[in-house]
């Protein structure tokens, strides 16, 4: 596994890829990222994590909308199908954890949609800042409410 990270507007982002440069983790704080690599060997590259930076950057920066990564990443059926329908959400669009659940079917399974949520793990490419509470409030954010007020925030919503 290879790292690399950028220093951004919102806080230092690290991400793992493979040897075949296809990114399989975003990290958001140091807490996770040190329970992360505390279990598995990792070596930084800025080379091969030169495009992941880049595009990092420029969504940061307000110059991105889409990501054009290859990506890789493992999780529960119920967990895979939420974070497909993250992708449904457009940018600049905020949905809240009761519309997710009933956009995949199972309109009881809020709590589920957060739980789901807060496993990704490719944060900012599969937005799970878009999801907030039924109220238009902002709830849990792996990395933190202020960031995810700073990532709607770059994406035009206020809240």
């Amino acid at each position: 596994m290879i790292y690399d990270e950028c220093q951004t507007e919102i806080g230092r982002l690290r991400f793992v890829l493979r040897e075949n440069e296809t990114l399989v983790r975003i990290f958001l704080t140091d807490h996770h990222w040190l329970s992360f690599v505390g279990n598995t060997p990792v070596k930084k590259s800025s080379e091969l994590g030169k495009p992941i930076r880049q595009q990092l950057q420029e969504y940061i920066g307000g110059e991105r909308k889409e990501f054009n990564l290859p990506f890789a990443f493992e999780g529960t059926s119920f967990q895979m199908q939420i974070w497909e329908a993250l992708q449904a959400i457009p940018y600049g669009g905020t949905k809240s954890y009761s519309e997710m659940a009933r956009f995949i079917g199972r309109p009881q399974a809020i709590r589920a949609v957060g739980h789901a949520n807060s496993k990704n793990p490719l944060p900012i490419i599969f937005p799970c800042h878009r999801v907030i509470g039924k109220r238009k409030s902002l709830t849990g954010y792996a990395g933190g409410i202020e960031m995810k007020k700073q990532l709607l925030h770059i994406e035009g919503v206020i809240i």
